[in-house]
């Protein structure tokens, strides 16, 4: 049967920035397949929300809350799985962002933060993990990037550029990483999270992103945790280096951030 490809039966994921949003989506996705679910984020109260979630599929919750900001934390989570739930197949990224700002009130240190937090943090947790999924024969990672990385728009200088280095990260480390390791992402567009509280709760706003994407609509997390199920499951088995957009079909930002011309 088909939708037996998309289950991950014994499978253990550790699954990042996972209190809300996406990242919780996608931890109670991947446990509705099958899988036991590493948590982590800062907020244990959000975490354990999410916990219990994952444990009315049936599967182990594993909370670890962190400021996935230190390196060295984002790596332990790959030894926290292997070592309390016994090993580690999935490793989904999905800490990252940066605030906009116009060009000349965005720093150095701004472009140095945002490479970190959208890059860095994930290659610490990918790195540590590694000899984890060797063991497993089929281990998969599933990035969370952004299609920002991918369109110009004003505002988004930091966030766009550390996007797009985290999708060209992909396409690196799945090439370093094949044949054993799978190595993918998913390019969301606009999604129905904390992050767009001002756009959901404001109709003129929200009505100008709807009406400037082809699928008329905002996203939703669940969009997003279909495409890491599929990435992270035997369906996608054959798949790597690619960059999965979820965006609605646009091509170029939804909503004008009105800044002006210098």
């Amino acid at each position: 049967m088909i939708l037996d490809r998309f289950r991950i039966d014994g499978k253990v994921a550790v699954v990042t920035g996972a209190g809300r949003g996406i990242g919780a989506a996608t931890a109670v996705a991947l446990a509705q397949a099958g899988a036991d679910v590493v948590v982590s984020a800062r907020t244990e109260e959000q975490l354990q929300k999410v916990a219990a979630d994952i444990e009315a599929a049936g599967r182990r919750a594993l909370v670890v809350p962190a400021d996935l900001n230190d390196l060295d934390a984002a790596a332990g989570l790959a030894e926290r799985a292997a070592a309390e739930l016994g090993r580690l197949d999935i490793v989904v990224n999905n800490v990252g962002g940066s605030m906009p700002a116009a060009f000349m009130d965005t720093s150095p240190r701004d472009l140095k933060n945002a490479f970190h937090f959208n890059v860095a943090i994930a290659h610490a947790l990918n790195r540590a993990a590694v000899p984890h999924l060797l063991e497993t024969g089929d281990g998969a990672i599933v990035n969370i990037s952004s299609v920002m990385g991918r369109v110009a728009g004003r505002g988004f200088l930091a966030y766009g550029s550390g996007k797009a280095s985290f999708a060209h990260y992909t396409r690196l480390a799945a090439l370093d990483l094949a044949p054993k390791i799978r190595v993918n992402a998913v390019a969301v567009g606009s999604v129905a999270t904390s992050a767009l509280d001002i756009v959901m709760t404001n109709d003129e706003l929200r009505t100008q992103m709807e009406d400037n994407t082809p699928l008329r609509r905002i996203g939703h997390p669940d969009d997003v945790a279909s495409a890491v199920l599929y990435l992270s499951s035997p369906a996608g088995a054959y798949v790597t280096g690619s960059i999965l957009q979820v965006d609605g079909g646009i091509d170029t930002p939804n909503l004008d951030l009105g800044l002006e011309d210098l």
